[in-house]
C-alpha cells in the first residue's frame, strides 16, 4: 500500500461513490494520476467503478466492502506508528509543531490530507 492509495482510500471511506476528477481537484492530483491509483486499488480488490445512471461515458469509485474492512485497520495502525514515534515529546510539544504545520500549510496554501482534521 503506497500513500497515493492510502490517500484515495481514506477519500472514499464513508462516502457513497466519488467521481475521478472530483478526487483529483480535491487531492491536487492529475486525472492521470488518479486513474493509475483507481486501476491498481481495483486490480487489489478494494476499490470498484460504478457508471453514471444516465451517462455511461462517466462513473463514480467506491470502497468495495474490502476496502471498507481495510480503512479501519490501516487508519489505527497509522495512529500507532504517530504514537510511538513521537512518543517523546510531551504533549505541549506536540501541540505546539501540530499548530506549527498547520500555520505552514495556511502559508504556503498546501492542500491538507484526506481525513480527520
Amino acid at each position: 500500500m503506497t500513500v497515493a492509495e492510502w490517500t484515495i482510500l481514506r477519500e472514499l471511506f464513508g462516502v457513497e461513490a466519488v467521481a475521478p476528477g472530483r478526487l483529483a481537484d480535491g487531492l491536487g492530483l492529475t486525472h492521470g494520476a488518479i486513474s493509475k491509483l483507481a486501476d491498481r486499488l481495483i486490480d487489489k480488490g478494494l476499490v470498484a467503478k460504478r457508471e453514471h445512471h444516465s451517462d455511461g461515458r462517466t462513473h463514480s469509485l467506491f470502497l468495495t466492502s474490502d476496502g471498507e474492512t481495510l480503512v479501519p485497520r490501516l487508519a489505527a495502525i497509522a495512529d500507532q506508528h504517530d504514537a510511538d514515534f513521537f512518543e517523546s515529546f510531551s504533549d505541549e510539544e506536540r501541540e505546539t509543531m501540530e499548530r506549527l504545520l498547520r500555520r505552514l500549510v495556511e502559508r504556503r496554501a498546501l492542500r491538507p490530507m484526506p481525513g480527520p482534521q
